[in-house]
Formats: structure tokens, sequence, C-alpha cells
């Protein structure tokens, strides 16, 4: 075997050792091998990388690798907490990291003999009615953050929680509101629940008392089993970098999800797709980029299907010329119906009465979130101004849909 660096990696893959992540020689490349002496049937770290006994070579890290690299507000709280010890290099943070990441693979020094996975447990009941969620996500901040593997820029920090009335344990991500953008966990919380209500897949998830916190169950985590499903996201099946999210089309990644979800399912992962381009463009969801769709899969050779639907926010609210994040018939705006009809004919192979069907039940479903989110701002006035602004961008957009 080549000789690893001292910067090496051991990449796992469901518990078993699955190869080895480095930096070349020269510095210009990162490799990963699979370990030959593995001979587990499911080590396969992506769909996009099968086994074999050449190494993956990449500019940047593999992109399977670098979809859980923290950003923004975490990865600044990862680099303060680091700083005087160690480099702070893709492959250092995917080692101080790498024992809790979103999906199947995790990271550990290359003399490991486990994957160091980390085991800790909060009551969510008291992460909910926390008085002051501010002082309590600095907490969790300072005590999860070099524990956490997951991207994004909102500020997020994943956990383990107590579910509610049970003793049973599950993954939770947890999210915080921001200054740069006020009520931003209500503002997810209801265009979660307008997806809910849809009939879209959605993972379990909760807003804290005074509106705080956001927190969903990770839909990666198989907890009957104890054991961690796999997840790519769409920068990584179509072999982009994380910078790359929003260069890309939903054309495409209807091709993408073409390519990679099982016959089987193909049919329902093309209706979710589409609800959640008629429900972003009614909510004025701007951020459905490529890492905020992905598929799931239990291990390498079974059943892939789309992921459930997350991270939805009406962010027209903050910023009022936000447009969609990807392009849709060669451009960035907020589409027509007709636009969305054509586009689900000719690219996702829908009738055009199921389309109709999908278009009536998301705009059902704002206007009755609508309702919920009234009634939560009689009683919450601190969401007042953000809870009218949403209202007025719902309205609009779905005025838009269900006039033509």
């Amino acid at each position: 075997m080549v000789q690893l660096s001292s910067q090496a990696l051991a990449v796992w893959s469901a518990n078993h050792r699955a190869g080895f992540l480095d930096r070349s020689a020269d510095q210009r490349e990162f490799v990963f091998a699979y370990d030959p002496v593995n001979k587990a049937s499911d080590v396969q770290v992506s769909l996009t990388m099968p086994v074999r006994l050449e190494s993956w070579l990449s500019s940047d890290l593999h992109p399977v690798f670098q979809m859980n690299l923290p950003e923004g507000a975490l990865l600044d709280a990862i680099r303060r907490a680091i700083s005087k010890i160690a480099d702070e290099d893709d492959l250092t943070i995917l080692r101080v990291t790498g024992g809790n990441q979103i999906g199947r693979n995790r990271f550990s020094l290359a003399g490991d003999t486990t994957a160091g996975v980390v085991e800790t447990s909060e009551s969510l009941d008291e992460l909910l009615s926390y008085p002051d969620t501010e002082e309590l996500f600095h907490d969790l901040v300072l005590k999860y953050a070099i524990r956490s593997g997951i991207s994004g820029v909102q500020p997020k920090v994943m956990l383990d929680a107590t579910k509610r009335g049970t003793a049973s344990v599950g993954g939770y991500i947890v999210k915080s509101c921001g200054s740069e953008y006020p009520q931003l966990a209500a503002n997810e919380f209801f265009c979660m629940t307008a997806a809910r209500l849809a009939g879209l897949p959605v993972p379990s998830f909760y807003l804290s008392d005074n509106g705080g916190l956001f927190v969903m169950e990770r839909f990666d985590c198989n907890q009957a089993q104890g054991i961690s499903r796999g997840f790519e996201d769409m920068c990584v099946l179509q072999g982009l970098a994380t910078k790359k999210k929003y260069a890309s089309s939903y054309e495409r990644l209807a091709k993408s999800i073409k390519s990679y979800v099982s016959p089987q399912h193909l049919q329902a992962a093309r209706e979710q797709f589409f609800g959640m381009l008629v429900l972003s463009s009614m909510v004025r969801n701007g951020d459905a980029h490529l890492k905020n769709f992905g598929v799931l899969y239990e291990r390498p050779g079974a059943d892939v299907y789309l992921a459930p639907v997350y991270d939805i926010v009406t962010t027209t609210v903050y910023m009022p010329r936000d447009v969609p994040a990807l392009s849709l018939s060669g451009t960035k705006k907020w589409w027509s119906r007709k636009m969305l009809e054509q586009f689900a004919v000719a690219h996702l192979s829908l009738p055009p009465a199921r389309v109709g069907q999908i278009i009536q039940q998301m705009a059902l479903a704002v206007i009755k979130t609508q309702e919920l989110l009234i009634e939560y701002m009689q009683q919450h006035q601190n969401f007042k101004d953000i809870g009218t602004a949403m209202l007025n961008e719902w309205q609009a957009g779905v005025a838009g849909m269900v006039s033509e």
C-alpha cells in the first residue's frame, strides 16, 4: 500500500474501514483508496465511487467527503476551538468532526481501529422549553461544535436528544436564528409545516417555545436498527464542490433523480420533487439549491430513493429581490404555472392531470398553514413583522399559481 502521510484519515462506512483519504505527495490532489484488506460488501463510500483497486483522485476534496464540511457559524466555532493545536485545512476539519457525520461515512486517524462515533444525549423537552435559546444555542455550539459534521450557512449543530415522552434516543439537528435573519426558526417551522400538510415526506420537527430554535430529526438514522443510512446530496451526485451548489439547473437535477433513484421509486420521487418546486415557488423559498436535495439508501446495492423534504424557508422576507436557487428553462425567476407544468411534463414525465393535482395540493396546504401562522402571530408579538411579511409573500405566490 502507498505510504500514508501524517494527514491521512481512515474512512469508515457502516463501521467497516473502507479505505484511506490523503493528500498526494505534491499536495495538488486529494487521494482516496479503498482498503484491499477489507472484504466487506458494503464499504462503497458513494454511489459515484464504486469499489476498485485504482485510487480516486480529485483536485478538490471529493464531493462526498466535502458534503458535510461545516460552513458559516459552525465552521468558525470549530476553527476557534482547534486553531491553537491543529491546522484548519479540510482534512483536519474532517478529523475533528468525523465521528458524527450525516450519512454512512465516518472519519478517524489512519491508525485508529474504530470509527470513533460520538454518543451524546440531551433532553428534547428541555431544548424546546429552555427560556433563553440564544444562551442555550451558544452552550450547545461550545459543547458539540467539534463533533458536528454538517453543512450549511445557517447556525446549526448536530446532537442526540431524548424524544418526548420516551426513553429512546435519536439524532437531531438544532438550528438557531441569529441576528441577521430574525425569526428564522419559526419561518422554517411554518414552511416545513406547509410541506407536511401538503403530504410531502418530512422528518419530525419542532419549534422551541420561544421560537428561537428549530429542531429536526435526522432522517439518515435508522433508529430501529441502530444504523446510519447512506445519504448523498445532489452536489455529490453531480460531481460538484459545495461552492457550486447554485451552479446547476432543475432540469439537470431531474436527470440526476432519474439516474440514481431506483426505478420502483422514481415516480414517487418525481412527484415529490415537483411538489417541492411548486411549494418553494409559493412560499418564495430561494434556497432550494443542490445541497437541499439528496438521496437515501440503507446500504450500497439497496434501493435508492429521494430524501425527505428539508430546509425550506421564505427567503424573500430577508432578501426582497431573492430568486430561485437554480435555473429553470434557462432563467432564475419565480416561475409561472405554465412554466412549471411544461417542466413537469417534459422533464419528469408527469401526466398533466397529476400535475394539476399536485399544484392544487400545495396551494391548499399553504392556505391552511397561513391560518396556523396567523394564530402563532397573535400569540407571539415578536413574530408579527416577519409573519406579516411571510403572509404577503405566500399570498402572492399562491395567487400566481391558482389564477392562471
